[in-house]
């Protein structure tokens, strides 16, 4: 007996040795290869990029990855006793290892022969996620068994636990508990109730196995586990046991909705933020806050789909998406087509007198009222329409796949998506900043921001550019120029060019205010001939365009530039701001993971502007802490009196001219310009006053006329005055301040020259103090003195006077 005491001892003592010798000889292995402990707690999870308006409104959010870190002290007590009953009752107790754990699944591996559930800790589970992969083999379990042990000694269990339920993936591209609380239940891991608690808790094992949406019964079997093992270890009473167990499966897949709809302003904000940090702008869980206000960017959006639908419906009714669809395949179909903005698909289901009802993709009929439909003349071309519907019949039929809108009243509107595009950009010019912008009609129907990308001829829009330049050669508001036939013949041309206004009438000689306001292109293309092209392209370029976009001949006079909508907007701040070139810009500021502001938009502005007094507080601070340069002043490139006069005869597009439409906002402090291309194929408009400055255009993406009677007041201008009457609402008046040497002089309206007394008609213009026209008398003598020009030796003479 002593002998198999002694026997039993001493096999007892070698198996002990050898596991020592073993597991020293395994740790003295491995543990050169560990990394250290220390680095856990550097390590920076994945954050997707979000990206805010300027009132703090969610945008957009980029990255694989949702995730959104919290601390140990805001998780919840209840979620910390469902997660340990799942993965780790023992956590509290054991030093990384839960021997029972391993016995389980050695016993495991002797009887299957397979590595099935590896007995992990959740510290042991902290140390597979942060540092070794998902392989399944002896010397990473090894690994981790010695990893797990260093973490124990090094952290607290808090820790580990911060560690854990910030790094887990837990379904649907949720990564730690916050995320899967939102992404499941649209609610902060705090809102959530024990029964919710409990159904994140047990994701963690099997994230697609046990995943609520895809797997509801199998997700609430694991539950009903975890609450019952809760309950058993005596975490919560048996009341609170039994009313999670009776709460419903609530779970549903809640995707991050964006506050407001401006997905262009999002891909622009997600470019320039990748070519900043390339793909680390994914992960880094950078905040960008942009310059766009939510509601001007809302409005924006709605203005140009209001527009857009407006010119469409002018033209009539193309015809169904799909046409007499068999009831069983009405659901199939809307489930297969896309809402493009607020242009909902449906089916008609009833054709009455009075309307039609139609199916919507969520199952629910509504009424479509006739009143609505009364529009939708059958389209023929851009020029031409079918007869006037006069029943619901004449348009559609039932099983027909048809357009509908939501109205403000809830009621549903028969409409169709436009064909046509527009772009708006909208800048404060003081600064730069962008304040509105709009790429197409909807972003989901084609990605290409035409505000940014879309290279067009502006037409008559461009023409302040060629007015100013002459302003600026000695021209003034009352100079007299021939609005008369020209034919040009320059080199390289194969034939005469006879350029003709609009209408194809000619009023002789106008004043030069007058053939801006009234577009006339004859004096356009005078003025730039008298400049001269080489003076005139140099001083345009000067308003941030480029010169190759500028085309070398005199039908730059017209507007054949190829420009986009931002860099006509870009020119225009200009006159809005009193001759100072300003840069767009789009991000404000970007701020790292830990909420410190990296980046703040420091850009060039009008000396009267400078900085916001929030905005200066930070940037004084960013300056001390060498981040940022001194603010700069944005350099003038023309004379502020220039910007005065052409505000003044911009003014008068409005009052009296082509741009009249925008009298409606009843406002005195605006100015713009209407701009058609040839063939009515881009509509534009572009106006200001002294607070903001916007855009428009509107047209084909491959150019084609937008109709008869269509031009830049008709399609373009009733986008702007949407937007513009909601931007200035409520705004006092910002007329711009008249210079230091101007004058004002009454002028004789058949000369420009300053009037007698007297004279009939004679009217009030505005001068450049050196820039004054001479008397009548001083007019008669040189034009009676064979020793003088008409004009005099300082005077620019317009050409074909008479």
């Amino acid at each position: 007996m002593i002998r198999l005491l002694k026997f039993l001892f001493a096999t007892f003592t070698a198996i002990v040795c050898g596991l020592t010798l073993s597991l020293s000889g395994a740790f003295l292995y491995l543990s050169p290869n560990l990394p250290s402990i220390e680095s856990l707690l550097s390590i920076e999870l994945q954050i997707p990029l979000r990206v805010y308006s300027s009132d703090a409104k969610l945008i957009a959010e980029f990255g694989e990855m949702r995730r959104a870190p919290i601390s140990f002290n805001e998780i919840p007590k209840n979620f910390i006793h469902a997660l340990l009953a799942a993965e780790d009752d023992n956590f509290a107790n054991h030093y990384g290892v839960d021997p029972g754990s391993l016995v389980r699944a050695a016993a495991q591996i002797l009887k299957t022969g397979h590595i099935q559930t590896g007995g992990s800790t959740i510290t042991m589970q902290v140390a597979k996620n942060y540092f070794l992969s998902s392989e399944r083999s002896f010397s990473r379990k090894a690994n981790e068994i010695l990893l797990a042990l260093q973490i124990e000694r090094e952290l607290t269990k808090d820790q580990i636990l911060e560690l854990y339920i910030n790094k887990i993936y837990l379904g649907n591209r949720a990564y730690g508990i916050e995320a899967a609380a939102q992404v499941y239940y649209g609610k902060s891991i705090g809102e959530i109730s024990l029964a919710e608690m409990a159904m994140i808790a047990g994701l963690p094992k099997a994230p697609s196995r046990f995943n609520p949406i895809a797997n509801p019964e199998r997700s609430m079997q694991r539950r009903n586990w975890i609450l019952g093992r809760m309950f058993k270890l005596g975490r919560i009473s048996e009341q609170d046991y039994q009313a999670a167990l009776a709460e419903p499966l609530t779970a549903r897949l809640h995707v991050t909705a964006p506050d407001i709809n401006a997905p262009y302003i999002a891909e622009m904000a997600r470019a320039e933020l990748v070519g900043r940090f390339g793909g680390h702008a994914y992960t880094d869980g950078y905040s960008v806050t942009t310059t766009v206000p939510s509601d001007l960017q809302t409005q924006a959006h709605q203005a140009v789909i209001q527009g857009l639908s407006a010119y469409d419906q002018r033209h009539g009714y193309r015809k169904p998406e799909q046409s007499a669809l068999p009831e069983s395949q009405w659901a199939a179909a809307l489930a297969k087509t896309n809402n493009i903005a607020h242009f909902l698909p449906a089916i008609v289901t009833q054709v009455n007198t009075d309307g039609i009802r139609v199916l919507l993709a969520n199952g629910e009929q509504e009424p479509v009222a006739w009143s609505s439909m009364r529009w939708a003349r059958p389209f023929i071309n851009n020029r031409s329409m079918g007869p006037v519907p006069r029943k619901p019949a004449d348009i559609v039929k039932i099983g027909d796949l048809v357009r509908v809108s939501r109205q403000n009243d809830h009621s549903l509107s028969f409409t169709q998506i436009p064909k046509a595009q527009a772009a708006l950009v909208s800048l404060d010019p003081s600064s730069g900043a962008i304040r509105a912008l709009v790429g197409g009609l909807s972003f989901e129907q084609s990605k290409y921001n035409r505000a940014i990308q879309a290279k067009r001829q502006p037409g008559s829009s461009f023409k302040p550019f060629i007015y100013s330049a002459a302003l600026d050669a000695g021209y003034t508001a009352a100079t007299m120029v021939n609005d008369a036939p020209l034919e040009i013949f320059e080199p390289g041309m194969k034939e005469v060019w006879r350029p003709k206004n609009d209408n194809n009438t000619f009023l002789g000689p106008i004043r030069v205010r007058e053939g801006l306001y009234r577009s006339r292109n004859l004096v356009s293309i005078r003025l730039l001939q008298d400049i001269g092209m080489q003076y005139a392209r140099d001083y345009i370029s000067q308003f941030g365009f480029n010169l190759n976009d500028l085309p070398g001949n005199l039908s730059l006079a017209l507007g054949t530039a190829t420009l986009t909508p931002l860099e006509i907007t870009t020119g225009w701040t200009v006159f809005a701001n009193g001759g100072y070139k300003v840069t767009p810009y789009l991000i404000e500021r970007i701020d790292n993971r830990d909420g410190k502001t990296i980046f703040l938009a420091n850009p060039a502005r009008t000396p009267a502007s400078q900085v916001t007094t929030t905005q200066s507080a930070i940037t004084e601070q960013l300056i001390a802490d060498n981040d940022v340069a001194a603010p700069v002043d944005a350099p003038r490139i023309i004379d502020e009196r220039t910007t005065y006069i052409m505000t003044s005869m911009l003014q008068d597009v409005i009052k009296r001219g082509t741009g009249r439409r925008a009298l409606s906002l009843n406002r005195s402090d605006l100015a713009g310009k209407t701009g058609t291309t040839n063939e009515s194929k881009d509509s534009w408009f572009a106006g200001y006053n002294g607070d903001v400055v916007t855009t428009v255009w509107a047209g084909f993406d491959q150019p084609e006329s937008l109709g008869r009677n269509e031009y830049g007041g008709t399609v373009a201008l009733p986008i702007w005055i949407d937007y513009m009457a909601y931007a200035l609402k409520d705004k006092p008046m910002h007329h711009i301040k008249e210079p230091a040497g101007m004058m004002t002089l009454r002028i004789d309206p058949e000369t420009g020259r300053i009037a007698r007394p007297g004279t009939a008609k004679a009217y009030f213009e505005i001068f450049k103090s050196e820039d004054a026209p001479p008397t009548m008398d001083e007019f008669e003598n040189r034009w009676d003195s064979p020793n003088e020009s008409y004009f005099g030796p300082s005077e620019t003479a317009p050409i074909d006077l008479f």
